[in-house]
């Protein structure tokens, strides 16, 4: 179910499975996103630091590899995350606060230790989204670095323009993920409305 089919149909009502697939799909989509962002990050740090050998290092192929490299990599790490719900017993209540299948949102209805599922998922989105977000900070300091040692300030704005852009998509796209993260394990007392706002502009707010 999406919100489109709440809005539109009326459709209040996801099968397990279907939820599971849903939230496999938002994940590897994340996944995705991070990892694109990051590969943008390199572009940009090879596009300054090393310019005359930009077409040589990032081949059409070498970007093609590093494209399956993405999607294999989100595969592998998401389903051991979401085939970990199925082995779970949900005896509460079966509605969710989001208006979609959130990992944290569905373990929270199971009546069974849920403390697996919780490290598994935790390490997916660490090695992930969390290793992404490291290795684009430094890719910006190194960037920096370099664009501080150019001796003309025009040449500097320059540089620094060319990476405005991608700035402004990893700070839309990490700002709700990490806000909403952070309202899940610390904002408990938090109104409801809270986690449904960010959630839905973590889903809806398109970085790239």
């Amino acid at each position: 179910v999406t919100m489109l089919g709440i809005f539109w149909f009326d459709a209040r009502k996801i099968s397990f499975n279907a939820c599971l697939s849903q939230m496999f799909f938002i994940k590897l989509f994340t996944v995705m996103e991070s990892s694109v962002l990051l590969a943008m990050a390199f572009d940009r740090f090879v596009a300054i630091s090393n310019p005359l050998r930009y077409v040589t290092i990032l081949t059409d192929s070498r970007i093609a590899q590093i494209g399956v490299a993405i999607v294999i990599r989100g595969t592998l790490m998401l389903t051991p995350m979401v085939t970990l719900l199925k082995r779970l017993s949900f005896c509460h209540s079966h509605v969710l606060h989001h208006s979609y299948c959130f990992h944290p949102d569905v373990m929270k209805l199971s009546c069974t230790d849920t403390r697996i599922n919780s490290a598994v998922g935790l390490t997916a989105m660490i090695s992930t989204v969390g290793v992404d977000s490291i290795l684009i900070l430094l890719s910006y300091v190194l960037i920096i670095k370099t664009v501080l040692s150019i001796a003309s300030p025009e040449e500097r704005k320059k540089a620094f323009s060319t990476c405005i852009s991608h700035i402004g998509a990893v700070a839309i796209f990490y700002i709700p993920l990490i806000s909403l993260s952070f309202v899940h394990r610390f904002g408990k007392r938090a109104p409801p409305y809270v986690h449904t706002l960010i959630a839905n502009a973590y889903l809806l707010i398109p970085p790239v």
